[in-house]
Protein backbone atom coordinates (compact mmCIF):
# COMPACT_ATOMS: atom_id res chain seq x y z
CA UNK A 1 0.00 0.00 0.00
CA UNK A 2 3.14 2.43 -0.27
CA UNK A 3 2.58 2.45 -3.93
CA UNK A 4 1.14 6.94 -4.77
CA UNK A 5 -2.17 6.60 -5.75
CA UNK A 6 -3.44 9.64 -8.27
CA UNK A 7 -7.06 9.15 -9.19
CA UNK A 8 -10.30 7.48 -7.63
CA UNK A 9 -9.96 4.75 -10.08
CA UNK A 10 -6.63 3.80 -8.69
CA UNK A 11 -7.23 3.89 -5.03
CA UNK A 12 -10.37 1.11 -5.79
CA UNK A 13 -8.06 -0.47 -7.28
CA UNK A 14 -5.20 -0.99 -4.58
CA UNK A 15 -7.44 -2.17 -2.10
CA UNK A 16 -7.40 -5.51 -0.66
CA UNK A 17 -10.97 -7.85 -1.68
CA UNK A 18 -11.66 -7.27 1.60
CA UNK A 19 -9.84 -4.52 3.22
CA UNK A 20 -10.64 -2.85 6.50
CA UNK A 21 -12.35 0.14 7.23
CA UNK A 22 -9.02 1.46 8.38
CA UNK A 23 -7.53 1.18 5.24
CA UNK A 24 -11.05 1.81 3.13
CA UNK A 25 -10.46 5.49 5.21
CA UNK A 26 -6.73 5.53 4.69
CA UNK A 27 -6.70 4.78 1.11
CA UNK A 28 -10.01 5.29 -0.94
CA UNK A 29 -11.37 8.17 1.13
CA UNK A 30 -9.14 10.99 0.53
CA UNK A 31 -9.88 10.41 -2.88
CA UNK A 32 -13.15 10.29 -3.17
CA UNK A 33 -13.56 13.23 -1.30
CA UNK A 34 -10.88 14.81 -3.76
CA UNK A 35 -13.42 13.58 -6.86
CA UNK A 36 -16.40 14.89 -4.83
CA UNK A 37 -14.31 18.45 -4.86
CA UNK A 38 -13.16 19.09 -1.07
CA UNK A 39 -9.59 19.91 -0.54
CA UNK A 40 -7.60 18.65 2.45
CA UNK A 41 -8.24 21.66 4.79
CA UNK A 42 -11.80 21.42 3.65
CA UNK A 43 -12.28 17.86 5.40
CA UNK A 44 -12.30 16.93 8.97
CA UNK A 45 -11.55 13.33 10.28
CA UNK A 46 -13.50 11.88 13.12
CA UNK A 47 -15.87 15.19 13.74
CA UNK A 48 -18.11 15.36 16.49
CA UNK A 49 -21.66 15.45 15.47
CA UNK A 50 -22.80 15.54 19.07
CA UNK A 51 -24.23 11.84 18.89
CA UNK A 52 -21.23 10.22 17.92
CA UNK A 53 -17.90 11.26 15.92
CA UNK A 54 -18.58 10.31 12.34
CA UNK A 55 -15.64 9.35 10.31
CA UNK A 56 -15.41 12.30 8.00
CA UNK A 57 -16.75 15.82 7.67
CA UNK A 58 -16.64 18.49 4.92
CA UNK A 59 -17.31 21.94 3.65
CA UNK A 60 -16.03 23.95 1.50
CA UNK A 61 -13.96 27.08 2.53
CA UNK A 62 -16.20 30.64 2.51
CA UNK A 63 -13.70 33.56 3.03
CA UNK A 64 -11.50 33.02 5.76
CA UNK A 65 -12.85 30.27 7.34
CA UNK A 66 -11.62 26.83 6.63
CA UNK A 67 -13.50 24.17 8.02
CA UNK A 68 -10.38 22.62 9.32
CA UNK A 69 -9.82 25.14 11.90
CA UNK A 70 -13.30 26.44 13.03
CA UNK A 71 -15.29 23.07 12.88
CA UNK A 72 -18.42 24.72 12.47
CA UNK A 73 -21.03 24.59 9.97
CA UNK A 74 -20.24 21.31 8.12
CA UNK A 75 -22.28 20.54 4.78
CA UNK A 76 -21.48 16.96 4.17
CA UNK A 77 -20.95 13.67 6.58
CA UNK A 78 -19.22 10.78 5.17
CA UNK A 79 -19.39 7.42 6.83
CA UNK A 80 -17.15 4.62 6.05
CA UNK A 81 -17.12 0.82 6.26
CA UNK A 82 -14.93 -1.67 5.47
CA UNK A 83 -15.36 -3.95 2.65
CA UNK A 84 -16.18 -6.77 5.19
CA UNK A 85 -19.59 -5.07 5.93
CA UNK A 86 -21.68 -5.87 3.16
CA UNK A 87 -23.50 -2.46 2.48
CA UNK A 88 -25.84 -4.17 -0.57
CA UNK A 89 -28.95 -2.35 -0.23
CA UNK A 90 -31.81 -3.91 2.29
CA UNK A 91 -29.25 -6.14 4.42
CA UNK A 92 -28.73 -5.93 8.11
CA UNK A 93 -25.23 -4.27 8.06
CA UNK A 94 -26.96 -1.93 4.89
CA UNK A 95 -29.96 -0.85 7.57
CA UNK A 96 -27.73 -0.52 10.65
CA UNK A 97 -25.13 1.77 8.80
CA UNK A 98 -27.91 3.89 7.61
CA UNK A 99 -29.35 4.78 10.90
CA UNK A 100 -26.06 5.17 12.25
CA UNK A 101 -25.98 8.29 9.10
CA UNK A 102 -29.14 8.93 9.95
CA UNK A 103 -28.58 9.63 13.80
CA UNK A 104 -25.59 11.87 12.99
CA UNK A 105 -27.00 13.91 10.43
CA UNK A 106 -29.78 15.22 12.77
CA UNK A 107 -27.60 15.61 16.02
CA UNK A 108 -26.71 19.16 17.23
CA UNK A 109 -23.68 20.22 15.49
CA UNK A 110 -24.93 18.87 12.50
CA UNK A 111 -27.94 21.28 11.51
CA UNK A 112 -25.97 22.41 8.65
CA UNK A 113 -25.70 19.37 7.05
CA UNK A 114 -27.34 18.64 3.28
CA UNK A 115 -25.84 15.33 2.51
CA UNK A 116 -24.79 12.37 4.07
CA UNK A 117 -22.55 9.55 2.33
CA UNK A 118 -22.30 5.64 3.33
CA UNK A 119 -19.69 4.04 1.40
CA UNK A 120 -17.31 0.58 1.65
CA UNK A 121 -16.01 1.44 -1.54
CA UNK A 122 -17.40 -1.46 -2.95
CA UNK A 123 -21.45 0.15 -2.61
CA UNK A 124 -22.13 3.87 -2.05
CA UNK A 125 -25.34 5.70 -1.50
CA UNK A 126 -25.89 9.49 -0.61
CA UNK A 127 -28.72 10.71 0.97
CA UNK A 128 -30.63 14.38 1.01
CA UNK A 129 -30.89 16.01 4.38
CA UNK A 130 -34.22 18.93 3.97
CA UNK A 131 -34.74 20.25 8.11
CA UNK A 132 -35.96 16.88 9.46
CA UNK A 133 -36.54 14.78 6.72
CA UNK A 134 -33.89 12.80 5.14
CA UNK A 135 -34.34 10.52 1.94
CA UNK A 136 -32.04 9.07 -0.40
CA UNK A 137 -30.95 10.82 -3.49
CA UNK A 138 -29.49 7.95 -5.23
CA UNK A 139 -30.21 3.88 -4.65
CA UNK A 140 -27.56 1.96 -3.02
CA UNK A 141 -24.84 1.95 -6.10
CA UNK A 142 -22.41 -0.90 -6.81
CA UNK A 143 -19.08 0.73 -7.56
CA UNK A 144 -16.28 -0.76 -9.48
CA UNK A 145 -13.39 0.75 -11.50
CA UNK A 146 -15.21 1.36 -14.72
CA UNK A 147 -18.15 2.90 -13.21
CA UNK A 148 -16.45 4.49 -10.01
CA UNK A 149 -15.53 8.25 -12.21
CA UNK A 150 -19.19 8.44 -13.72
CA UNK A 151 -20.78 7.73 -10.20
CA UNK A 152 -18.81 9.96 -8.19
CA UNK A 153 -18.93 12.17 -11.21
CA UNK A 154 -22.80 11.83 -10.67
CA UNK A 155 -22.47 12.66 -6.73
CA UNK A 156 -20.62 15.48 -7.00
CA UNK A 157 -23.40 17.15 -9.67
CA UNK A 158 -25.82 16.95 -6.94
CA UNK A 159 -24.15 18.18 -3.99
CA UNK A 160 -23.00 21.32 -6.00
CA UNK A 161 -26.46 22.24 -7.20
CA UNK A 162 -29.24 20.70 -4.53
CA UNK A 163 -32.74 21.44 -4.93
CA UNK A 164 -33.76 23.71 -2.61
CA UNK A 165 -37.36 22.36 -2.66
CA UNK A 166 -38.70 19.16 -0.09
CA UNK A 167 -41.54 17.60 -2.51
CA UNK A 168 -44.54 15.96 -0.30
CA UNK A 169 -47.01 14.13 -1.62
CA UNK A 170 -49.87 13.92 1.08
CA UNK A 171 -51.30 10.44 -0.02
CA UNK A 172 -53.38 7.99 1.51
CA UNK A 173 -55.10 5.06 -0.58
CA UNK A 174 -57.81 5.50 1.70
CA UNK A 175 -60.45 8.76 1.21
CA UNK A 176 -62.03 10.46 3.97
CA UNK A 177 -58.68 10.78 5.70
CA UNK A 178 -58.37 14.57 5.81
CA UNK A 179 -55.13 15.03 3.26
CA UNK A 180 -56.76 18.39 1.40
CA UNK A 181 -56.85 20.05 4.64
CA UNK A 182 -53.54 18.80 5.74
CA UNK A 183 -52.41 20.26 2.70
CA UNK A 184 -54.14 23.76 3.00
CA UNK A 185 -53.27 24.01 6.69
CA UNK A 186 -49.98 22.70 6.12
CA UNK A 187 -48.89 25.12 3.51
CA UNK A 188 -50.52 28.25 5.42
CA UNK A 189 -48.61 27.12 8.63
CA UNK A 190 -44.72 26.87 6.76
CA UNK A 191 -45.57 30.46 5.24
CA UNK A 192 -46.22 31.86 8.14
CA UNK A 193 -43.38 30.43 9.74
CA UNK A 194 -41.25 31.77 6.54
CA UNK A 195 -41.13 29.42 4.30
CA UNK A 196 -41.60 29.94 0.63
CA UNK A 197 -44.35 27.25 -0.31
CA UNK A 198 -46.45 26.25 -3.78
CA UNK A 199 -49.68 23.97 -3.15
CA UNK A 200 -50.82 21.86 -5.98
CA UNK A 201 -54.12 20.36 -6.30
CA UNK A 202 -53.72 17.28 -7.91
CA UNK A 203 -57.30 15.95 -7.52
CA UNK A 204 -58.58 17.43 -10.35
CA UNK A 205 -62.06 15.30 -9.52
CA UNK A 206 -62.48 16.33 -6.21
CA UNK A 207 -60.99 19.91 -6.55
CA UNK A 208 -61.53 20.59 -2.29
CA UNK A 209 -57.78 22.82 -2.11
CA UNK A 210 -58.97 25.00 -4.84
CA UNK A 211 -62.36 25.57 -3.24
CA UNK A 212 -61.41 25.89 -0.21
CA UNK A 213 -59.25 28.82 -0.68
CA UNK A 214 -61.46 30.68 -3.21
CA UNK A 215 -59.59 30.22 -6.02
CA UNK A 216 -60.81 29.79 -9.53
CA UNK A 217 -60.79 26.62 -10.98
CA UNK A 218 -58.17 25.92 -14.40
CA UNK A 219 -60.05 25.53 -17.53
CA UNK A 220 -57.17 23.84 -19.39
CA UNK A 221 -54.30 25.64 -18.50
CA UNK A 222 -53.05 23.23 -16.28
CA UNK A 223 -53.23 20.26 -19.04
CA UNK A 224 -51.69 22.66 -21.73
CA UNK A 225 -48.92 23.12 -19.11
CA UNK A 226 -48.67 19.03 -18.47
CA UNK A 227 -49.20 18.04 -21.91
CA UNK A 228 -47.50 20.61 -24.38
CA UNK A 229 -43.30 21.04 -24.03
CA UNK A 230 -43.25 24.97 -24.53
CA UNK A 231 -45.86 25.76 -21.67
CA UNK A 232 -44.43 26.13 -18.20
CA UNK A 233 -45.98 25.16 -15.48
CA UNK A 234 -46.04 28.29 -13.35
CA UNK A 235 -48.09 29.91 -15.63
CA UNK A 236 -50.65 28.18 -14.05
CA UNK A 237 -49.99 30.03 -10.42
CA UNK A 238 -52.28 31.65 -8.53
CA UNK A 239 -50.91 33.42 -5.49
CA UNK A 240 -53.03 32.61 -2.18
CA UNK A 241 -52.81 35.90 0.08
CA UNK A 242 -53.62 36.28 3.69
CA UNK A 243 -53.29 39.95 5.54
CA UNK A 244 -51.72 39.86 9.14
CA UNK A 245 -53.30 43.31 10.04
CA UNK A 246 -51.57 43.69 13.55
CA UNK A 247 -48.25 42.93 11.62
CA UNK A 248 -49.10 45.01 8.72
CA UNK A 249 -48.19 42.08 6.24
CA UNK A 250 -49.30 39.95 3.97
CA UNK A 251 -48.89 36.30 3.99
CA UNK A 252 -48.85 34.43 0.57
CA UNK A 253 -48.19 31.11 -0.87
CA UNK A 254 -48.65 29.61 -4.65
CA UNK A 255 -50.97 27.22 -5.36
CA UNK A 256 -51.42 25.36 -9.25
CA UNK A 257 -55.06 24.65 -9.39
CA UNK A 258 -57.64 21.87 -9.88
CA UNK A 259 -57.79 21.73 -13.70
CA UNK A 260 -61.28 21.25 -15.04
CA UNK A 261 -60.37 19.77 -18.31
CA UNK A 262 -58.05 16.89 -16.64
CA UNK A 263 -61.41 15.93 -14.70
CA UNK A 264 -63.31 15.60 -17.84
CA UNK A 265 -61.19 13.22 -19.92
CA UNK A 266 -61.20 9.57 -18.99
CA UNK A 267 -58.23 8.11 -17.82
CA UNK A 268 -57.66 5.98 -20.85
CA UNK A 269 -57.61 9.01 -22.80
CA UNK A 270 -55.48 10.93 -20.27
CA UNK A 271 -52.53 8.23 -20.17
CA UNK A 272 -51.81 9.00 -23.87
CA UNK A 273 -51.02 12.50 -22.73
CA UNK A 274 -49.57 12.16 -19.45
CA UNK A 275 -46.65 9.74 -18.32
CA UNK A 276 -45.55 8.82 -14.84
CA UNK A 277 -42.53 11.13 -14.91
CA UNK A 278 -44.60 14.13 -16.44
CA UNK A 279 -45.60 16.14 -12.98
CA UNK A 280 -42.26 15.58 -11.74
CA UNK A 281 -41.25 17.03 -15.31
CA UNK A 282 -43.37 20.34 -14.96
CA UNK A 283 -42.63 20.88 -11.42
CA UNK A 284 -38.51 21.08 -12.10
CA UNK A 285 -38.70 25.22 -12.16
CA UNK A 286 -39.89 24.80 -8.54
CA UNK A 287 -37.33 22.78 -6.76
CA UNK A 288 -35.14 26.40 -6.80
CA UNK A 289 -37.84 28.15 -5.91
CA UNK A 290 -39.59 27.42 -2.80
CA UNK A 291 -38.64 26.19 0.34
CA UNK A 292 -41.95 23.29 0.19
CA UNK A 293 -43.61 21.63 -3.16
CA UNK A 294 -46.84 19.97 -1.18
CA UNK A 295 -49.24 17.99 -3.51
CA UNK A 296 -52.63 17.51 -2.53
CA UNK A 297 -53.33 13.61 -4.23
CA UNK A 298 -56.18 11.93 -4.97
CA UNK A 299 -57.16 8.42 -2.92
CA UNK A 300 -56.81 5.54 -4.87
CA UNK A 301 -54.42 3.65 -6.79
CA UNK A 302 -54.67 5.46 -10.24
CA UNK A 303 -53.18 7.99 -12.51
CA UNK A 304 -53.61 11.32 -10.62
CA UNK A 305 -52.06 9.80 -7.48
CA UNK A 306 -49.28 8.01 -9.67
CA UNK A 307 -47.96 11.13 -10.81
CA UNK A 308 -48.41 12.56 -7.48
CA UNK A 309 -46.41 9.84 -5.84
CA UNK A 310 -43.68 9.89 -8.32
CA UNK A 311 -43.29 13.79 -8.44
CA UNK A 312 -42.50 13.85 -4.26
CA UNK A 313 -39.58 12.97 -2.21
CA UNK A 314 -41.38 11.99 0.48
CA UNK A 315 -45.03 10.80 1.45
CA UNK A 316 -47.10 12.50 3.97
CA UNK A 317 -50.12 9.86 5.32
CA UNK A 318 -52.59 11.08 7.48
CA UNK A 319 -54.80 7.86 8.39
CA UNK A 320 -57.60 7.73 11.49
CA UNK A 321 -57.28 6.16 14.33
CA UNK A 322 -61.04 4.46 14.43
CA UNK A 323 -60.53 3.73 10.53
CA UNK A 324 -59.17 0.28 10.14
CA UNK A 325 -59.13 0.89 6.74
CA UNK A 326 -57.36 3.91 6.30
CA UNK A 327 -54.39 1.93 8.31
CA UNK A 328 -54.66 -1.31 6.00
CA UNK A 329 -54.60 1.55 2.76
CA UNK A 330 -51.67 3.27 4.12
CA UNK A 331 -50.02 -0.14 4.57
CA UNK A 332 -50.32 -1.03 1.29
CA UNK A 333 -49.36 2.34 0.02
CA UNK A 334 -46.16 1.38 1.66
CA UNK A 335 -45.62 -2.25 0.46
CA UNK A 336 -46.80 -1.73 -2.73
CA UNK A 337 -47.46 1.41 -4.36
CA UNK A 338 -44.58 3.19 -3.29
CA UNK A 339 -41.94 0.95 -4.00
CA UNK A 340 -43.63 0.62 -7.35
CA UNK A 341 -42.26 4.09 -7.99
CA UNK A 342 -39.16 3.79 -6.18
CA UNK A 343 -38.23 0.68 -8.95
CA UNK A 344 -39.13 3.14 -11.80
CA UNK A 345 -36.79 6.46 -10.88
CA UNK A 346 -33.12 6.23 -10.80
CA UNK A 347 -32.96 8.25 -6.74
CA UNK A 348 -34.63 5.62 -4.73
CA UNK A 349 -37.29 8.13 -3.66
CA UNK A 350 -39.96 8.78 -2.51
CA UNK A 351 -40.03 7.24 1.04
CA UNK A 352 -42.95 7.39 3.65
CA UNK A 353 -43.33 9.19 6.07
CA UNK A 354 -44.61 7.70 9.67
CA UNK A 355 -48.47 8.15 9.51
CA UNK A 356 -50.16 10.63 11.52
CA UNK A 357 -54.05 10.08 13.47
CA UNK A 358 -55.71 13.13 11.68
CA UNK A 359 -58.79 14.94 13.01
CA UNK A 360 -60.38 12.52 15.44
CA UNK A 361 -60.80 12.35 19.08
CA UNK A 362 -59.01 9.87 20.85
CA UNK A 363 -59.78 8.01 23.92
CA UNK A 364 -57.22 5.34 25.21
CA UNK A 365 -59.39 2.37 24.40
CA UNK A 366 -59.96 3.53 21.34
CA UNK A 367 -56.35 3.77 20.85
CA UNK A 368 -55.25 0.50 22.63
CA UNK A 369 -57.74 -0.79 19.78
CA UNK A 370 -56.01 0.78 16.80
CA UNK A 371 -52.65 -0.34 18.35
CA UNK A 372 -53.65 -3.71 18.35
CA UNK A 373 -55.20 -3.60 14.91
CA UNK A 374 -51.18 -1.83 13.76
CA UNK A 375 -49.99 -4.73 15.60
CA UNK A 376 -51.34 -7.17 13.23
CA UNK A 377 -50.87 -4.87 10.10
CA UNK A 378 -47.20 -5.16 10.98
CA UNK A 379 -47.16 -8.41 11.82
CA UNK A 380 -48.47 -9.48 8.68
CA UNK A 381 -45.91 -7.33 6.80
CA UNK A 382 -43.28 -9.09 8.32
CA UNK A 383 -44.26 -12.15 6.86
CA UNK A 384 -44.50 -10.84 3.78
CA UNK A 385 -40.78 -9.14 3.71
CA UNK A 386 -41.36 -5.36 4.89
CA UNK A 387 -40.90 -3.52 7.89
CA UNK A 388 -43.00 -1.43 8.49
CA UNK A 389 -42.48 -0.33 12.76
CA UNK A 390 -40.98 2.61 11.90
CA UNK A 391 -43.77 4.21 9.08
CA UNK A 392 -46.00 3.51 12.66
CA UNK A 393 -43.91 3.71 15.47
CA UNK A 394 -41.01 5.85 14.41
CA UNK A 395 -39.43 6.10 18.52
CA UNK A 396 -40.17 2.28 19.07
CA UNK A 397 -36.72 0.57 19.66
CA UNK A 398 -35.40 -2.39 21.70
CA UNK A 399 -34.64 -0.73 24.56
CA UNK A 400 -37.98 2.05 24.34
CA UNK A 401 -41.24 0.47 23.28
CA UNK A 402 -42.56 3.80 22.63
CA UNK A 403 -45.42 3.34 20.79
CA UNK A 404 -46.38 7.46 20.32
CA UNK A 405 -48.18 7.90 17.10
CA UNK A 406 -48.09 11.93 16.17
CA UNK A 407 -51.93 13.36 16.41
CA UNK A 408 -53.48 16.34 14.67
CA UNK A 409 -56.71 16.72 17.04
CA UNK A 410 -60.13 16.90 16.30
CA UNK A 411 -61.67 20.64 16.20
CA UNK A 412 -64.36 22.38 14.39
CA UNK A 413 -62.72 25.27 13.25
CA UNK A 414 -60.93 23.38 11.39
CA UNK A 415 -63.27 21.37 9.82
CA UNK A 416 -65.52 24.82 9.05
CA UNK A 417 -62.74 26.80 7.84
CA UNK A 418 -63.28 26.27 4.34
CA UNK A 419 -66.62 27.86 4.74
CA UNK A 420 -65.06 31.29 4.81
CA UNK A 421 -61.77 29.96 2.11
CA UNK A 422 -59.02 30.75 4.96
CA UNK A 423 -56.51 27.62 5.92
CA UNK A 424 -57.86 27.40 9.55
CA UNK A 425 -54.33 28.29 11.27
CA UNK A 426 -54.72 31.56 10.01
CA UNK A 427 -58.55 32.02 11.89
CA UNK A 428 -58.10 29.26 15.07
CA UNK A 429 -55.19 30.08 17.32
CA UNK A 430 -55.48 26.33 18.68
CA UNK A 431 -55.46 24.82 14.87
CA UNK A 432 -52.00 27.37 14.48
CA UNK A 433 -50.71 25.11 17.20
CA UNK A 434 -51.74 21.92 16.01
CA UNK A 435 -50.25 22.45 12.07
CA UNK A 436 -47.18 23.96 13.93
CA UNK A 437 -46.49 21.14 16.10
CA UNK A 438 -46.99 18.62 12.63
CA UNK A 439 -45.05 20.30 10.66
CA UNK A 440 -42.13 20.88 13.65
CA UNK A 441 -42.69 16.94 14.19
CA UNK A 442 -42.28 16.29 10.44
CA UNK A 443 -39.92 18.97 9.26
CA UNK A 444 -38.52 21.32 10.56
CA UNK A 445 -35.37 20.86 12.45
Amino acid sequence: MSMTITSLREAMQSLPEYAPEAVVNDHFSPQLLRALGFQPEEIHPQYNTGEGAVDKAARKTIGDDVFLNTKSNPYLLLELKGRDVNLSEGTAQYQTTVKQLKRYLLAPYCQTVQWGIITNSCHIQIFRKHGKVIYPATKCIPIDADNIDSVIASIRQKIENPAKALTVAVYNNKGGVGKTTTTVNLAAILTFLGKKVLAVDFDPNQQDLTSSLGLPLSKGSVFEALTERNVELQTTLYPYKFPLKKLKVELRFDVIPADQKLAEKSENILRNHLKQNTLYRKLEFSRQEYDYILIDAPPNWRLFSQLAVYAADVILIPTKHNNLFSLENAAMAMKKFIPEVQSQKADGSPIPLPIFFNGEKTTPPQLAVAQQEITNIIKTAKKEGFDLLSYFYPRYTNAKRDLHIHEVPSYANIASSAFSRIPAVYRDRSAHEYYKDLAQEYFLQ
